[in-house]
């Protein structure tokens, strides 16, 4: 089910938008960890929007894609329901089995953690079912359009 559309104009609005999605999401809660998908082409706003998300959480280190590690974890200081963001780039797995080298049972099971994947098409099977997608489409020069929906 779509949420809404929103086109932003430059990277600093795609950053912008992170930060408030963050802000939207602290207050949520689930069984286990909150996932949150973010799809889309290479150079399509994902990691440009997960360092706005940052900043939404708290997060005052310099966030980079963990395209070659995997995995990145950051504590978040701004929320009292959740303690850990993982952000995870699935865009280098074999399988998608392979996600469970990563600790994903721990992390996923985990209701304080806030899980962001980059790619996660790659690991639809290691989904929980109900999750957020945003999907970062490019349009315009530095325009993108971004689609947020959840999936149940």
């Amino acid at each position: 089910m779509q949420l809404f559309h929103y086109t932003s104009e430059s990277e600093k609005e795609t950053k912008r938008f992170g930060a408030a999605f963050a802000r939207a999401i602290q207050a949520l809660s689930s069984k286990g960890a909150l996932v949150v998908g973010l799809s889309g082409d290479l150079g399509s706003g994902k990691t440009t929007c997960m360092k706005g998300v940052a900043l939404g959480f708290g997060i005052r280190v310099g966030i980079q894609s963990p395209t070659f590690v995997l995995l990145k974890s950051y504590t978040i200081k701004k929320s009292r329901k959740h303690t850990q963001l993982h952000h995870i780039d699935a865009y280098r797995l074999r399988s998608a089995k392979d996600i469970t080298s990563l600790g994903w049972g721990n992390i996923f099971s985990d209701p304080k953690n806030i899980i962001f994947i980059e790619w996660p098409e790659r690991i639809v099977s290691f989904l929980p079912k109900q999750r957020f997608e945003i999907r970062f489409r490019h349009k315009k020069g530095t325009m993108r359009g971004i689609s947020v929906s959840l999936v149940s």
